[in-house]
């Protein structure tokens, strides 16, 4: 999970961190500097050079000598004094070297150029361009742009116009994310101990077509289960073919009763059934399934309210597929302004390689995330955790 969005943001903040060191780079490449610095050492290699003539013409002139006056052989040793010369240049050439100024020059520019860093301030038109590719990374991950603004507001209140160091970039980029993505989410009570505080507690659970709320009924009635309370489900999908027949077989599996009409057959009926059948066998939770549907279908949406108004459910889940990411936030907000659902199931989140929707479901609709769905058995249904969010993101 977060895999792919976990790979761009750190590219991003990456990218983020080399845009705002641009206009340090051009400053640093005074090498010019060092051409000055080598070309003594090329002077010293010509000085060496020079004196090699001189050699050859006091050779020349013993050939002469010695041509015109044989015998004048014992003149060699004047030729040493002039050897002497040409290595009396090599102090000087050694002096040259050690005149080098690198040492001084090296530290003094790293220090100015530290001192203008720690002194550097991002404008506003800086920030607007280093965001641009961390806003394209969390939108090509199916973030909603809800959370994109807060996130770009709360950077741009920590970074613009505030001095910044070269190196604090990067990490004050991931602090930001980090403080800006944890506050997204509106805290979860605990499910199980919610069931506990009533009795028959009923769970209303909308969504769309396919979006997995048929088996993760199932899921939140084996944890019931598993929590020593005894859930009733009520196949109030009389719409979809085989919907009953689905949930009945999960029943079968877990040895949970199932309320049932037949298809076409009221909805709302079915759900005010299965509660009165808790009230009377002293059932625990009544887990309500409804027909996906879409807010377009009018028909249907006022079906769902009707469901609502005769069961009075005391929570309303919305159950989404984390996978089709800004499609389920949308699909959040639409059933909450339908009929005010009380908090989500993600499912299919085992496989959701972007999270938008994970980040982005809860603060926009301000619902808390009960469950996410990480698999097809029915243990597969983990309780959401942010710091999970930020361990998988590595922020």
């Amino acid at each position: 999970m977060f895999g792919f969005l976990k790979d761009k943001l750190k590219k991003a903040v990456t990218a983020f961190t080399k845009k705002s060191e641009v206009d340090e780079k051009p400053e640093e490449k005074e090498e010019p500097e060092k051409e000055e610095t080598e070309s003594p050492e090329k002077e010293v290699e010509k000085v060496k050079e020079e004196p090699k003539p001189e050699k050859k013409e006091v050779v020349e002139k013993q050939e002469v000598e010695e041509k015109v006056e044989p015998e004048v052989v014992e003149k060699e040793p004047e030729v040493e004094p002039e050897k002497e010369v040409v290595e009396e240049v090599k102090p000087v050439v050694e002096e040259k070297p050690e005149v080098k100024e690198e040492p001084e020059k090296k530290p003094g520019l790293f220090s100015r150029l530290t001192q203008k860093v720690t002194k550097k301030k991002i404008s506003q038109d800086q920030f607007e361009d280093m965001f641009s590719e961390l806003e394209f990374a969390l939108l090509e991950n199916s973030v909603a742009m809800e959370v994109v603004a807060k996130i770009k507001e709360d950077l741009q209140e920590t970074i613009v116009d505030q001095p910044v160091s070269r190196g604090e970039v990067a990490t004050i980029v991931s602090d930001s994310l980090k403080k800006s993505i944890g506050e997204l989410f509106v805290k979860a009570e605990d499910l199980v101990a919610k069931a506990k505080q009533k009795k028959p507690y009923v769970i209303c659970f909308v969504g769309v077509n396919g979006s997995g709320k048929t088996t993760n009924i199932a899921k939140v009635a084996k944890k019931m289960m598993d929590s020593g309370l005894q859930p009733v489900m009520a196949a109030a999908d009389t719409f979809r073919a085989a919907a009953i027949d689905q949930l009945n077989v999960h029943g079968d599996k877990l040895g949970v009763k199932v309320i049932s009409h037949d298809y076409g057959a009221d909805a709302a009926a079915v759900a005010f059934d299965a509660v009165e059948h808790a009230k009377a066998t002293n059932k625990d939770v009544v887990l309500i399934d409804t027909a996906g549907r879409l807010h377009s279908n009018q028909n249907l949406m006022e079906e769902m309210k009707k469901i609502v108004r005769v069961a009075k459910p005391d929570l309303k889940i919305f159950v989404g597929e984390s996978i089709t990411g800004n499609d389920c936030v949308e699909q959040a907000q639409q059933f909450n302004e339908a009929i005010g659902v009380d908090g989500i199931i993600l499912s299919k989140a085992d496989v959701d390689e972007k999270g938008g929707a994970a980040i982005s479901i809860s603060y926009v609709t301000k619902k808390p995330i009960f469950f996410i769905g990480t698999g097809q058995t029915y243990d597969d249904l983990q309780p959401f955790n942010p710091e999970d969010v930020m361990e998988a993101l590595s922020i």
